[in-house]
């Protein structure tokens, strides 16, 4: 059966995650709904990350394996049409080997947080970003951050009910950007960029960044808390509406060319 890698772009607000539940809406579930109008087979959908609900993506990636060997850009004009109107889509297909798999031959995923910091209502970037009113200091943030990077064991930012046999990751990269705002107001950019996140590790340090930010911790206090090992030495966790899955990278790109 040809198998097809399929990048993927959707809003997560309407949806409990990637993952597939019972009486539950989700994005595999819109995704295979949308393959089974086009495959007698109803093929299944594996994808690089499970995202959380209300989290969104630009770069999510899967794939399926279809009876038919269908031409990618057709096959992703079709599964869009099959999509609608739902905040999904394909925006990029590619015919790949039976060796690829969209979680296992993952090298690293890359995420972006949006973090907006202005009084006024945010209006067009409504549940897009977590907005809060206050104003934060980059330059501190910026500070602790770098306690983070490299191999660690990041229990203090794991979830209590997280899967993972180990919370000893290596984070690849931590950038924060800020950009002023028309109007007055300022957004923060984070990029993490890892071969695999432990569940609600992303929100987890930018929650606790924030805090740095804000003037409420110094920024040694979070290299404390990650030698601490303990859940409870986190700060804040960001809520889901603001993170972003950016981009899966593979030893070789399933879409280049």
């Amino acid at each position: 059966m040809p198998r097809f890698a399929l990048r993927i772009e959707y809003n997560g607000h309407p949806f409990n995650g990637w993952q597939m539940q019972a009486d539950q809406p989700s994005v595999q579930a819109a995704l295979e709904a949308a393959l089974a109008r086009l495959d007698p087979a109803a093929p299944r959908s594996f994808a690089a990350g499970r995202t959380d609900t209300g989290v969104h993506a630009t770069g999510q990636v899967a794939h399926a394996d279809l009876t038919r060997d269908w031409a990618p850009d057709r096959l992703m004009q079709a599964i869009n049409h099959h999509l609608r109107p739902q905040p999904v889509a394909v925006n990029a297909c590619a015919r790949v080997d039976d060796g690829f798999h969209a979680r296992f031959s993952a090298i690293e995923r890359r995420y972006t947080y949006r973090l907006i910091s202005r009084r006024a209502p945010v209006v067009h970037a409504q549940g897009l970003v977590w907005q809060v009113r206050h104003p934060l200091a980059l330059a501190p943030m910026q500070e602790a951050a770098q306690a983070l990077i490299g191999r660690h064991d990041f229990t203090t930012f794991r979830a209590s009910l997280c899967q993972a046999a180990s919370p000893v990751k290596t984070l690849d990269a931590l950038q924060i950007e800020e950009r002023a705002l028309p109007g007055g107001g300022q957004e923060f950019l984070f990029h993490l960029r890892a071969r695999s996140f432990l569940h609600n590790q992303v929100r987890s340090i930018v929650g606790t960044l924030e805090r740095v930010g804000a003037g409420n911790w110094p920024p040694a206090r979070v290299a404390q808390a990650l030698a601490a090992r303990d859940r409870n030495a986190c700060g804040t966790v960001a809520p889901p509406q603001g993170l972003f899955l950016t981009g899966v990278g593979y030893e070789h790109d399933p879409f280049a060319g």
